[in-house]
């Protein structure tokens, strides 16, 4: 699936403006000094008063200029696995020969502030919680800022992207390969007891050799597992929903992501066999996204 992007202008239209509580003092004071100006008739109050009421005039001008013209360009985050965040990056591009100090990207998870300087791109994040498989879309962010003396407060409409991240599965613990009929296979295309690469592990058999059993396992008090060792290059397993154990969905989603990445780490090829959806066998980091893609998303989990 093609990667989404989504780019904002932030025109006039955009941008509201509103004066802070700073802004709401400094009011308050030019009417006390226009008051007194009045009734003691004094020219020098009087041009006090009109020359900070222009400074606050200047100033909002300077306010709605930093952030007007400014482009954000927001796109998909890197999928990640359930329980970690997600980083949605975005970027503020500032094309003007201005330099524009004092930019907030805001979002109901974070927030952060950035100078911008002329002919430039600054790359930010929204980092976003990923609890659960699917599709976690970006949240509706927005950019503000109360350059130059704080006085005046202006926004943008919020943004609501239509970017988005893949969250795989949360890994499950260690366990035994799946045996599945292609056992046999395995073993003619090279994955031996007698080779030198560890590839997994399988229930223990009375027959196996003690220092090929999984000592500290059964220390543990588990149960018995036995090392398996073998040349992985070529080796071939299925990971097959009927082999998980467990009543819990996504306790079983975890082990066969947990064997998708095992069997990725030790170079065997891999397909994977779920209800309605089967995969052939591959291997390599595309293979691995369309397996764990395939876990994040079945049962229609996020879409």
């Amino acid at each position: 699936m093609d990667a989404t992007t989504d780019e904002y202008v932030l025109g006039r239209q955009r941008l509201y403006m509103l004066p802070t509580r700073h802004g709401l003092y400094f009011g308050l004071l030019l009417m006390v000094m226009l008051l007194a100006a009045v009734n003691y008739n004094n020219g020098l109050a009087y041009g006090f008063t009109f020359t900070l009421a222009a400074v606050g005039l200047v100033s909002m001008l300077y306010t709605h200029r930093n952030l007007t013209g400014l482009r954000l360009t927001a796109k998909d985050a890197e999928p990640v696995f359930a329980g970690q965040s997600a980083r949605f990056p975005v970027y503020i591009h500032n094309a003007t020969k201005t330099r524009r100090p004092g930019v907030w990207l805001l979002s109901r998870c974070s927030s952060r502030c950035v100078d911008i300087v002329p002919h430039s791109s600054r790359p930010l994040s929204l980092t976003v919680a990923a609890p659960r498989r699917g599709y976690l879309p970006c949240p509706a962010f927005s950019v503000s800022s109360a350059f130059p003396f704080g006085l005046l407060y202006t926004w943008a409409k919020p943004l609501r992207p239509t970017t988005r991240c893949l969250v795989y599965p949360a890994p499950g613990p260690r366990l035994p390969w799946p045996q599945n009929p292609d056992e046999t296979h395995r073993h003619h295309r090279g994955q031996s007891a007698d080779g030198d690469d560890f590839v997994g592990l399988r229930a223990y058999q009375p027959a196996d050799p003690p220092r090929h059993v999984h000592w500290k396992a059964a220390a543990r008090g588990t149960e018995w597992l036995t090392k398996r060792f073998g040349d992985s290059a070529g080796g071939l397993v299925w990971l097959d929903w009927g082999a998980t154990r467990g009543s819990q969905v996504e306790a079983r989603l975890g082990t066969l992501c947990r064997w998708a990445l095992d069997a990725e780490r030790v170079g065997m090829r891999y397909g994977l066999h779920l209800p309605g959806h089967d995969i052939a066998p591959d291997s390599g980091p595309r293979h691995l996204h369309r397996c764990l893609r395939a876990l994040a998303l079945w049962g229609g989990a996020g879409v």
